[in-house]
């Protein structure tokens, strides 16, 4: 695993992308899909390095996580098609169009009037700014605050500013009280976080690790890390060792992996994390993007760190 949000393992490595009141009913359910905001008499935009002289009605998105921010703040109604990892919200225009491998003259194809991505696969954003069609990219956080940023920006460019500085708001205060009712500990709660079966990890230096520190707990991780990549591989005899108070697997869709799974690896069974049933089932697809969802994310973690007793 390298970055998470772009691709597991290398695809293998980084889960195919690198996170509640009324943000979670918003945000783990398909949004309504409303009509573009009368935002045009704010036009010509100009965000980076991206342009807009009218306000755009046919988006398509190459990002599952810009996929999900579009629709978060209003302007589904303006998408046409996405990519094919794109799967929330549910209706979604979902396409074959290849985030990872993306075709310039396929996307060219939807004639959209903005193209929203996360990386510069193939060097897609060059041909693109050649056929004269505007390309915002998004990439992967490395803060909330990049989360916050890309969902502003994106409102300024698709006019949706209010929901977008709503949406940001209402994300930033039910963070803050997720974590802030969290029990003080003498000895902060030990946590190793799967990214696949293979032993692949996070630390505290990246984005996924960043959510883990505001709930306070203690990266297993983080010592595996002798490259500094963030993504370090952990061997079985080391994470036995380690032992952590918690698990959290981000593997169960890609490679079906839940505590029963984790009970049969030779030397789990006593960890304290397995014999106490502390091992967190999280959605592949939610711990993998940095969107709206990040909320659930938090929440997931600050849940378990609940349960365990003070």
């Amino acid at each position: 695993m390298r970055t998470r949000f772009l691709s597991r393992r290398a695809i293998g490595a980084l889960a195919a992308a690198g996170l509640v009141a009324a943000l979670a009913a918003c945000a783990t359910n398909d949004p309504a899909t409303p009509a573009p905001s009368s935002a045009a008499a704010a036009y010509p935009v100009t965000v980076g390095s991206v342009t807009l002289p009218a306000q755009p009605v046919k988006i398509v998105s190459l990002s599952p996580t810009t996929t999900e921010m579009l629709f978060a703040i209003g302007a589904g109604g303006q998408v046409v098609a996405v990519d094919d990892n794109s799967n929330f919200p549910a209706n979604a225009p979902k396409t074959e169009l290849s985030g990872f491998q993306p075709n310039a003259e396929a996307v060219a194809a939807k004639s959209p009037d903005l193209v929203v991505l996360s990386t510069d696969a193939n060097n897609v954003v060059a041909q693109l700014t050649t056929l004269k069609i505007p390309v915002y990219v998004a990439p992967a956080a490395v803060t909330l605050e990049d989360t916050y940023r890309q969902l502003a920006e994106l409102g300024t460019l698709t006019g949706h500013t209010a929901e977008a500085t709503a949406l940001a708001g209402q994300m930033k205060d039910d963070v803050a009280k997720l974590v802030k009712d969290l029990p003080k500990r003498a000895t902060p709660l030990s946590y190793y976080y799967e990214l696949d079966p293979t032993l692949y990890s996070v630390t505290s230096k990246t984005f996924i690790g960043s959510l883990f520190e505001l709930a306070g707990l203690k990266n297993v991780a983080d010592a595996a890390d002798t490259k500094g990549s963030g993504y370090p591989q952990l061997t079985a005899e080391s994470l036995v060792k380690s032992n952590p108070d918690l698990i959290f697997l981000a593997d169960t869709k890609c490679c079906k992996q839940d505590l029963a799974a984790v009970q049969a690896r030779a030397g789990w069974a006593g960890m304290t994390a397995v014999s106490k049933g502390q091992v967190v089932a999280l959605d592949d697809d939610i711990a993998s993007r940095w969107g709206p969802r990040v909320v659930d994310l938090i929440r997931a973690i600050v849940d378990a760190a609940n349960k365990v007793p003070a």
